[in-house]
């Protein structure tokens, strides 16, 4: 399975398109900031915003060693050490999201900060209790079995560590049509409701301490979004996850936030803590 998630995210000259994107934007390759980079690297629902908030509610210090689990190509990495100090470690499954989350974190200049490496979040590659915090957002949805990946987030996790996710959720409004973004077609897409979320959380041994449902949040965000864009006569915008995601872009989103409004998934915000 986790060959077949892996496949879903591959793509080729992914830093390439990157760059060239960041060019024609605009933008100083040479002096590159985390806001630059935001447009593009806060690949999950609600982008920067969502960043923003998951980190207000984990509150990491200078201090504090995180592991990001499904890293992507490093946003939330990089604007966690940039903006709260502490240092990051980043696995993802996808090869070439760590190439490219090392090379843009190079360029910069946070490497002696945040770090990436390739592998699966059902078997980190760390001893245990090497982490004071834990970091997931949008991941939830290609492992099939929850339970034993909230198991190794709680095996890495030093005693009294807190783990900050945000996950899409099943929803009450019937089955998905695919592709969305997290998926192709509905063998790698596995969703629990919230309440079921929070059980088996609780079960693996964490503590819940917050549990918000942003659910309505986003739809109001995407529906400002598609008015914005639909006034532009320029078409959409150089940077945006769809530099990443590539041509099945429109197709994913669309269906992604269908499945949001009709009540199909949920999105959900959560702090907990390692027992």
């Amino acid at each position: 399975m986790t060959d077949h998630v892996a496949d879903h995210y591959a793509t080729t000259g992914l830093l390439d398109r990157i760059l060239t994107a960041l060019r024609a934007a605009g933008k100083d390759l040479d002096r590159l900031t985390i806001d630059d980079l935001a447009p593009i690297d806060e690949f999950h629902s609600r982008r920067r915003k969502a960043t923003e908030e998951l980190a207000a509610m984990l509150a990491p210090t200078a201090s504090d060693h995180v592991i990001d689990i499904g890293s992507g190509i490093g946003g939330p990495a990089r604007y966690l050490a940039t903006k709260h100090g502490c240092r990051v470690t980043g696995v993802d499954l996808t090869e070439a999201f760590v190439a490219t989350a090392s090379a843009l974190t190079s360029m910069l200049g946070l490497a002696d900060r945040v770090d990436f490496r390739v592998g699966s979040a059902l078997a980190l590659p760390f001893p245990d209790a090497s982490f004071d915090l834990a970091w997931t957002q949008n991941v939830a949805m290609n492992i099939a079995d929850r339970a034993a990946w909230y198991q190794e987030i709680r095996r890495v996790l030093k005693p009294g560590g807190r783990l900050a996710i945000q996950d899409v959720a099943q929803g009450t409004g019937g089955p998905l049509t695919f592709p969305v973004m997290w998926a192709d077609r509905a063998e790698i897409s596995f969703l629990h409701s919230p309440e079921e979320t929070r059980a088996l959380l609780e079960q693996a041994g964490f503590r819940v301490l917050q549990w918000v449902d942003n659910t309505d949040v986003a739809l109001a965000e995407n529906a400002a979004e598609r008015a914005r864009l639909s006034g532009a006569s320029a078409g959409p915008p150089i940077l945006g996850i769809h530099v990443v995601v590539g041509p099945t872009f429109r197709d994913r989103v669309r269906n992604a936030n269908r499945a949001q409004e009709d009540g199909r998934t949920r999105l959900i915000n959560g702090l907990l803590a390692r027992d």
